[in-house]
């Protein structure tokens, strides 16, 4: 895969609300992935570039590569309250409001902890259970997954 068209591939994923995208073609595989802009200072794509054997024997010029690996979040003891559904997650109501809860936020059963659009439906996800918020495990904006945590509950 020429240099142009990686370009062109990380400049359609970075003005994009696609988190990730992955290509195989008989040259090799891409993954770009944004990244979080609290993960780096500086807004960055990551990118993995895995050649097929035979390419990479044939191939006399060298290619730089980033490699950026996703560090599992340690989970700490608690309740943890996961996604219910796929979509984004969000902190607020709107940008310019104060987020449901903090880190050290007492919550009880019912409270609202954050939104999820899907499909422009802006979903309430409420604690099932009382305490402490010792963890918030998504950034503002980012997509989630059905099943992923999101809250530790103490």
């Amino acid at each position: 895969m020429d240099l142009r068209k990686l370009k062109t591939l990380i400049d359609l994923v970075s003005d994009s609300n696609v988190s990730e995208l992955e290509i195989t073609e008989a040259e090799g595989k891409v993954r770009i992935v944004k990244s979080s802009p609290q993960a780096a200072p500086m807004a960055m794509n990551a990118v993995q570039y895995a050649a097929a054997p035979a390419v990479a024997a044939a191939s006399a010029a060298p290619v730089a590569v980033a490699e950026t690996l996703a560090a599992e979040p340690v989970v700490a003891a608690g309740h943890t309250v996961k996604s219910p559904m796929v979509g984004t997650f969000y902190r607020s109501s709107s940008p310019g409001a104060a987020s449901f809860v903090e880190i050290g936020s007492e919550v009880k059963e019912g409270d609202t902890l954050c939104i999820i659009e899907a499909m422009k439906i802006l979903n309430e996800i409420e604690a099932d259970k009382s305490g402490k918020v010792s963890q918030i495990l998504c950034e503002n904006g980012q997509a989630v997954e059905y099943g992923q945590p999101m809250f530790i509950i103490e």
